[in-house]
């Protein structure tokens, strides 16, 4: 096994999103890091759009992830409600300016350009073999996993096609299947 070459690979793919990152991110007066928390609130679910929950996802302190959102708020790309059963908990969700920042600058056009070259075939296999590098990763690094809702152990489909979630035992909607949770557990054949 080459770790090293994957390591190179890796990096220098990280490396080359991220500088296309940074370029739209000061295009449109932003950090990479505010853009990528807007990215993932684009992607979270009503249990995952809390600041902690933010800053876990990204590996950042609480202190700069506070700093990013507040500079999100103030330029009226993310809203803060909060919870109705416990007002000590912030919910966060994107405004439509935040929405339509998300989907011109996420996934960054050099790669984009890149994956437009290639097979169907051969995206899904990089797709798994990704996948399978990150949950390694995570497991290794006991990292909680923030998978989509459908793919959690705890994700039910009931008989007449209804969804619930299991550790909350709350209903849930197609839409909310697809969206990434911070409670997100592998199911069995996941792992």
């Amino acid at each position: 096994m080459n770790t090293e070459s994957i390591y190179d690979y890796l990096e220098r793919i990280a490396n080359l999103i991220r500088t296309d990152v940074r370029k739209m991110g000061i295009a449109r007066g932003l950090q990479p890091v505010q853009l990528e928390a807007l990215h993932y609130l684009s992607r979270c679910n009503r249990y995952s759009n809390t600041p902690v929950a933010v800053a876990d996802y990204l590996g950042l302190t609480k202190g700069t992830v506070s700093q990013t959102l507040g500079v999100l708020e103030s330029s009226g790309l993310i809203e803060k409600q909060a919870d109705l059963n416990d007002r000590r908990v912030v919910h966060l969700t994107l405004t439509d300016e935040g929405t339509r920042m998300v989907s011109e600058s996420i996934p960054p056009n050099i790669l984009k350009s890149a994956i437009e070259g290639l097979s169907e075939s051969a995206c899904e296999e990089i797709t798994a073999t990704l996948n399978r590098v990150l949950r390694e990763l995570q497991a290794a690094n006991k990292l909680k996993t923030f998978g989509s809702c459908k793919t959690c152990r705890y994700h039910l489909i009931h008989q007449e096609g209804r969804r619930q979630c299991g550790l909350t035992l709350e209903w849930l909607t197609q839409t909310d299947a697809e969206k990434i949770c911070r409670e997100h557990q592998p199911a069995v054949e996941d792992t």
